[in-house]
């Protein structure tokens, strides 16, 4: 029986889409500039938080309506529009008529003329939730991916039009904002805390029909593996998930956000009892990034970890297989001068508890680079503390984003997101091993490069008759441009051409 993974919200005339595993990389934008690493393009915005560990001996009896009543205010409802431009006008249904093709042959259908190119639009209905008083909305990046326009309606009626802050596609994590004041919000708990069992409600926009609220109870925790995100630690729930939940607030009996709603597990494409929310923890740490940098920078600390099972935990002195056991060390690497050995196991990170190494690399990648944490290490029979000072993992610096309304950025090319050719790259995308350069691998549809003919897939050659070998360099000549005109000479389809992206007027 096939299974199917579904998210929804993304790029769709229909409100249901299958959507594929979201593919990682190193990536670096064009308007994240090196010598500002550390700057943030906003100030930290202000969330409400609620930590406190939930009344579980005191459950609602009669009526969850004063919950829902403070939070569905908080929730909106997220429209997008996809304009795919040089779409050729649809052909008539029998062209790929199995029964004509046995009269005509294959080639039925390709003797009339070339159809005309008409631009055409595709929609996505998600939801989001409202973290901040001054516009702040978390969301999911597939609701948002992609798209053109972004329109947020509130419970009151109110419409906007928001702006893509910045976007996480390894935790499928979003921020988008609208300008508008006091408005209301979802305070967010500890989602640590969160127990199996514990009550929670669902809250979104499912098949666009309104504002819909469901009941479901935490079914598990930290559930991760599923192939969904890179970054997973999900909060698996029975409450009903439908098309147009995702982005949606899952809230607990005391109307707090512990999660934002993202897939569900499904044989049929409908709801089947299991669906998964992001932990509001994660959304947080990712949201502030997004927020402060436009970008996600994770931690990294050059160790090569190994599943603990119980066979290895008997051969190691545990009485149960927890840790994460480390099979190699990166030389030079964090791990590495901290002193931390193959055969070592991690017991705890930072001062938290390492379950398993699924467990420490989530807890390695929300660390900030720079930062030294301890860590337990179990090794010959006996247990040591080692200091580490954690790096940047190689290329998280500068994940895809989208430039917030406040950003002020005086280098070209923005909106541009580029990574080294690596060799699935060059299968994915036919590049020969002769083309050198920056392979382009997001490009923001709102930006002047867009409309001058960017893609992804596209490999940068030149910028301004200067040779590109590297995503670096390609950074590097963007940053003190003397003209917003940029030339390019780029690969594409098997051969090289010019573009040139005009950028003096855009943001007016």
């Amino acid at each position: 029986m096939k299974r199917f993974w579904e998210r929804f919200g993304k790029k769709s005339s229909v409100s249901a889409v299958v959507v594929a595993l979201v593919l990682g990389g190193t990536a670096v934008a064009f308007t994240q500039k090196s010598a500002d690493e550390t700057k943030a393009r906003h100030p930290a915005v202000t969330v409400p938080l609620d930590e406190r560990p939930i009344a579980r001996d005191t459950l609602p009896q009669g009526s969850y309506a004063p919950i829902v009543k403070k939070v569905t205010p908080a929730v909106v409802k997220i429209v997008t529009t996809i304009t795919l431009q040089n779409t050729a006008a649809p052909q008539m249904p029998f062209f790929n008529d199995p029964f004509w093709r046995r009269f005509f042959g294959d080639q039925f259908g390709h003797v009339f003329p070339q159809q005309p190119q008409f631009p055409q639009h595709e929609w996505g209905i998600g939801s989001g939730v409202i973290v901040s008083k001054n516009g702040y909305i978390l969301t999911n990046n597939h609701v948002v991916d992609d798209a053109n326009h972004v329109q947020v309606t509130l419970q009151d009626g109110r419409q906007f039009t928001a702006k893509v802050v910045g976007r996480d596609p390894d935790s499928d994590i979003a921020v988008v904002k609208i300008k508008a004041h006091d408005l209301p919000v979802v305070p967010m708990a500890d989602s640590d805390k969160v127990q199996v069992g514990d009550v929670v409600l669902a809250i979104g926009n499912p098949f666009g029909v309104g504002e819909t609220v469901t009941r479901g109870i935490v079914s598990a925790t930290g559930r991760g593996g599923m192939g969904i995100e890179d970054y997973e630690d999900f909060i698996q729930t029975d409450a009903a998930i439908n098309p147009g939940n995702s982005g949606g607030a899952l809230v607990d009996v005391e109307g707090r956000l512990v999660g934002i709603n993202t897939a569900i597990y499904t044989h049929s494409g409908g709801f089947q009892g299991i669906g998964f929310a992001i932990p509001s923890d994660l959304a947080h740490s990712v949201m502030e990034s997004l927020i402060k940098y436009g970008h996600v920078t994770r931690g990294y600390i050059g160790a090569m970890l190994q599943v603990m099972t119980p066979e290895l935990a008997k051969e190691f002195g545990l009485n149960e297989p927890k840790g994460a056991l480390v099979a190699d060390v990166a030389p030079d690497g964090p791990a590495d001068k901290a002193g931390l050995k193959s055969g070592d196991v991690i017991l705890s990170f930072n001062g938290k508890q390492v379950k398993d190494r699924r467990h420490l690399r989530l807890q390695v990648a929300a660390t900030a680079p720079g930062k030294t944490v301890p860590m337990k290490v179990l090794r010959d029979g006996s247990t040591k503390t080692l200091d580490v000072t954690l790096k940047p993992l190689p290329g998280s610096k500068e994940v895809a984003q989208n430039g917030g309304e406040e950003q002020s950025d005086n280098g070209t090319l923005n909106g541009v997101v580029v990574s080294g050719i690596t060799p699935q790259a060059r299968q994915q995308f036919n590049i020969p091993d002769d083309v050198k350069g920056a392979l382009i691998t997001e490009v923001d549809p709102n930006s002047p490069s867009a409309q001058a003919g960017l893609k992804p897939g596209q490999v940068i050659e030149e910028i301004n008759h200067h040779s590109v070998t590297n995503a670096e360099e390609a950074v590097k000549l963007t940053e003190h441009p003397k003209s917003k005109v940029t030339l390019l000479r780029v690969w594409s389809n098997g051969g090289s051409q010019y573009i040139v992206v005009d950028e003096r007027h855009s943001g007016d």
